[in-house]
């Protein structure tokens, strides 16, 4: 891992996982690309309707205020989880959609 993503994820594990975890969730880095950190919300976070506003509210603020030089953006990347593609298909399937 590179320093500057050691750096990002000292900020997240003092700022902002304790907030997330606090409410069942999670984040883990995708990557950084010219001041602008992808990320994925994980657990409770991943899907939830205020995933943007977390975003704004406590991951972005949170890390450019802190590390500013690094990170300017802060994106979340929607994914969905095997487990729930797979539900989906199954239920498609099931209705012949």
């Amino acid at each position: 891992m590179s320093e500057e993503l050691k750096r990002i994820e000292a900020v997240l594990d003092e700022k902002v996982r304790p907030s997330l975890r606090a409410h069942g969730g999670e984040l883990e880095i995708d990557h950084l690309e010219e001041g602008v950190l992808y990320i994925k919300l994980l657990g409770q976070c991943a899907g939830c309707p205020s995933a943007d506003l977390t975003n704004e509210t406590l991951i972005e603020h949170e890390l450019t205020a802190a590390l500013p030089e690094l990170v300017r953006k802060v994106v979340v990347v929607q994914t969905v989880s095997d487990e729930l593609w797979e539900q989906a298909k199954r239920l498609l399937r099931d209705h012949h959609l």
